[in-house]
């Protein structure tokens, strides 16, 4: 998809997981486009090397922010420095997830609340800290989080992580609600599997699934990561202006092929 070239000059975002995975491609499209980006993640040796890679490859300066999504305060002031140093914010991407393969019942209580601090209470303390900026965003503020289309149908072998992004889904359509007072949206894109991320290859080339994958998906290929990029743009720029606690999901037609 091609959009302007300066669609989003003039505006700021933060992308929490920022440094790798789709976290990167929505970095590199955002910043392309002219919006001034940050990143947050726990490494800051990811972080360091992304922001060299985004430089060197995309001609792209990005600010970094060391902090962890599951501790609120660290991430508040993880956030809050990076929306200063770029002249506030306009677009909170929720991207930060984790992830493993384990059957339910043997899922241990700390893999369960592990999972859940991550992709659930993190989105939540990241929406959290990100308000009272968005709220001074002149086009309004923009939220979107990353989630899944397991959890849309169960994940079997990833109930934390299903159950993790459901939660995710009914938190922007809460937020929506509660928020758009603010001019605040509140959308989150559902990604089907996207190939050259860590969640494919852990998730399904080395579960022996890429065939079985492949065979539910309608289009017949796995996604990439600007499929998921474009669709973040979709929502934040002026086309998405009307659209608030709504999904949209970017899986080939994986959903329909399974009815």
């Amino acid at each position: 998809m091609s959009f302007a070239a300066d669609i989003l000059a003039g505006k700021s975002a933060i992308v929490t997981g920022g440094a790798t995975g789709i976290g990167a491609f929505i970095v590199r499209k955002l910043g392309s486009l002219g919006a001034q980006v940050g990143i947050v993640s726990r490494k800051e040796e990811n972080l360091q090397r992304a922001v060299v890679a985004f430089k060197a490859d995309d001609g792209i300066e990005v600010n970094y922010r060391v902090g962890d999504v599951r501790d609120p305060e660290l991430i508040s002031r993880a956030i809050a420095s990076l929306a200063e140093q770029q002249g506030g914010m306009d677009y909170l991407i929720c991207n930060a997830a984790g992830n493993f393969i384990c059957p339910t019942e043997q899922l241990s209580a700390n893999g369960w609340k592990t999972v859940i601090d991550i992709d659930l209470n993190g989105t939540f303390h990241c929406c959290q800290a990100a308000l009272p900026f968005l709220k001074q965003a002149k086009a309004g503020g923009r939220i979107v989080s990353i989630s899944t289309t397991g959890a849309n149908f169960g994940w079997p072998g990833a109930v934390h992580a299903g159950a993790a992004k459901a939660g995710i889904q009914n938190l922007m359509q809460s937020l929506s609600s509660e928020w758009g007072k603010y001019g605040v949206r509140a959308n989150w894109i559902s990604p089907g599997p996207i190939k050259g991320t860590e969640g494919v290859d852990r998730l399904i080339i080395q579960q022996g699934l890429a065939e079985r994958s492949l065979e539910r998906i309608a289009l017949g290929t796995f996604g990439e990561g600007d499929d998921i990029a474009n669709a973040v743009i979709f929502l934040c720029a002026d086309t998405g202006k009307y659209i608030s606690g709504a999904e949209l999901v970017v899986d080939g037609g994986s959903q329909w092929h399974r009815r």
